[in-house]
């Protein structure tokens, strides 16, 4: 997987060029409503039963990204204006939905 060579913010979206020169843009909004965390996609017990209350379907128009770490060689870890902080995106995943996205 290749790595980030750059990422801006450019208006209302994060741009981020990668190693190998493509490049990705992702609304900030788009980006917090798929937060890979456990918080926003659910967690389930043994029973399959919800127990975090998902935050799936919540309308995140307006949040913006305030800022973003580096999480070893392999992903993002972004701040966002609502005070979410826990989701891990992966370069895979960041990758995955910049394709999903432009579909």
């Amino acid at each position: 997987m290749t790595g980030i060579a750059d990422i801006q913010i450019i208006g209302n979206e994060i741009a981020i060029r990668w190693q190998d020169d493509t490049e990705s843009f992702y609304a900030m909004d788009r980006l917090r409503a798929l937060s890979p965390s456990a918080e926003t996609q659910g967690e389930r017990d043994l029973l399959g039963n919800d127990i975090t209350g998902n935050q799936k379907d919540k309308d995140f128009t307006g949040v913006r990204v305030t800022g973003w770490a580096p999480v070893g060689g392999y992903a993002l870890q972004f701040k966002f204006s609502d005070g979410h902080n826990t989701g891990i995106y992966s370069f895979e995943y960041l990758k995955k939905i910049a394709e999903d996205g432009n579909q």
